[in-house]
């Protein structure tokens, strides 16, 4: 199966790795989902896995609403910059669900939840800003992938 496939599938019909493996795909795999487009269900699974509102992951992700309602509605892909959002949101919560794996015991860990409560939390490290604000680009969301990375270290610890 895909990962594209399997990066949209819903949480109850999805192997508990998925954002593991799509973390851990190469980038050239990656690309080519983005350039081909998540189907847009992509955001319906991904704010239920993490816990919060279709709506709230839409301004997370600073998306048109009425674009993402008529993909929805016709059952389209995402264009090309919003895929890259929306799976660039996933592979955080796998480098999460994989920093969690490598430092400890992973039993009972939900990194999509930890990761929609950590998103909306001040961080020093980013001037007191929060990671969510950072969401809705690309390098931002490298920036805080980077954070995590640090926290992990302990240079944020």
């Amino acid at each position: 199966m895909s990962l594209l496939a399997v990066a949209t599938m819903p949480a109850v019909a999805r192997p508990l790795s998925t954002y593991q493996q799509l973390y851990r795909s190469p980038p050239t795999e990656r690309i080519r989902m983005v350039r081909e487009g998540l189907a847009a269900d992509a955001i319906v699974h991904t704010s239920g896995d993490m816990g919060i509102t279709r709506e709230r992951l839409l301004r997370l992700l600073r998306f048109p609403a009425a674009t993402v309602k008529r993909k929805l509605a016709s059952g389209a892909v995402l264009p090309q910059d919003l895929s890259e959002r929306v799976l660039g949101l996933q592979k955080l919560i796998g480098q999460v669900e994989v920093m969690v794996e490598e430092s400890g015991d992973p039993a009972g860990f939900d990194g999509p939840r930890w990761l929609a409560h950590w998103l909306d939390q001040p961080a020093p490290a980013l001037g007191g800003a929060r990671p969510a604000d950072f969401m809705d680009t690309a390098e931002g969301q490298e920036m805080v992938a980077s954070l995590l990375a640090k926290i992990q270290s302990g240079a944020y610890a």
